[in-house]
C-alpha cells in the first residue's frame, strides 16, 4: 500500500512516519484491496488542553473512501485509535467493498 503522510507546519520524523506506515499495512490483513492511504498530522495550540496532536487518515479503496480522524496525547496514541476506527470501518464495510470490486 502506498502511504503519503503530510505533516502540516512542522517536519515529522522517520520514526513516527515508520510507525504509521507499519499500523496502516496491519489494515492489509482486514481488507486486501486497499490503494493507498493518506495521513495529515497537525498540532494545535490551544493553551492547557494537552490532547493536541490531530490525525486524519483517508484510505482509499473500491466504492466510498473510508476516512477517520482522532487526537490524542502524542502522535502513536491518536494514530493507533485513528487506525482502531479505520479496521471497525473496514470489518464493517466489508462485504459492501467486495461486492465494488
Amino acid at each position: 500500500m502506498n502511504v503519503q503522510v503530510h505533516s502540516i507546519h512542522f517536519d515529522a520524523d522517520t520514526k513516527l512516519v515508520d510507525f504509521i506506515q507499519e499500523k496502516l499495512a496491519k489494515l492489509e490483513q482486514f481488507h486486501d484491496s486497499i490503494l493507498s492511504g493518506e495521513v495529515f498530522l497537525r498540532i494545535e495550540h490551544d493553551g492547557e488542553n494537552r490532547e493536541n496532536k490531530h490525525v486524519e487518515i483517508r484510505l482509499a479503496v473500491p466504492g466510498p473512501d473510508l476516512f477517520a480522524k482522532r487526537k490524542g496525547k502524542t502522535f502513536e496514541e491518536a494514530v493507533i485509535s485513528t487506525v482502531e476506527a479505520l479496521r471497525t470501518q473496514v470489518s464493517r464495510n466489508k462485504p459492501d467493498l467486495r461486492k465494488a470490486s
